[in-house]
């Protein structure tokens, strides 16, 4: 994620994509971050030039690749949909966050108060603790701006970079 890539967007949206980049920086294993609204739409990437298809120079469509943010946001909207079924079912009441780990990485999902998705895609080197942390400190400094608004900022930033 570049600064120009921010360009003309409001100083809460710049934020959380100083946020973001910051949490990609700081965690290490980090493949791909993704923040996705409660109806599963993708609000904000780690990679946005590839959250879509990508014209290619023949002229046909090629997909982004395997593990992008795009990849990322159906899983966190699935791993969701999964756990707060599981959780209404069991009566545990909301799910604050969830972790998959699987042969060679993992997945992490964490809600915010919006009812808004962090997630996290790493590799098997990843310290689990350092992911949970410098998401939970995401999740603390986004949760608050995460309007609405600011919701419709994005998505339509994310829609414009196509």
């Amino acid at each position: 994620m570049t600064a120009t890539g921010t360009f003309g967007l409001s100083s809460e949206a710049r934020n959380l994509h100083w946020l973001l980049t910051n949490l990609v920086r700081e965690v290490r294993g980090a493949r791909s971050v993704a923040v996705v609204s409660s109806d599963g739409l993708l609000l904000l990437s780690s990679d946005p030039a590839q959250h879509e298809v990508a014209d290619a120079a023949d002229g046909s469509a090629s997909e982004s690749p395997r593990g992008s943010s795009s990849d990322l946001a159906t899983v966190i909207s699935g791993i969701s949909s999964l756990t707060l079924g599981a959780a209404e079912l069991m009566d545990t009441g909301g799910v604050k966050h969830t972790m998959v780990a699987m042969a060679q990485g993992s997945v992490f999902v964490m809600s915010i108060s919006d009812g808004s998705l962090l997630g996290l895609h790493a590799g098997a080197d990843c310290d689990m603790h350092d992911v949970a942390y410098h998401m939970a400190v995401f999740v603390g400094r986004a949760g608050h701006v995460l309007t609405p608004e600011l919701r419709s900022e994005l998505r339509k930033s994310l829609e414009s970079a196509r």
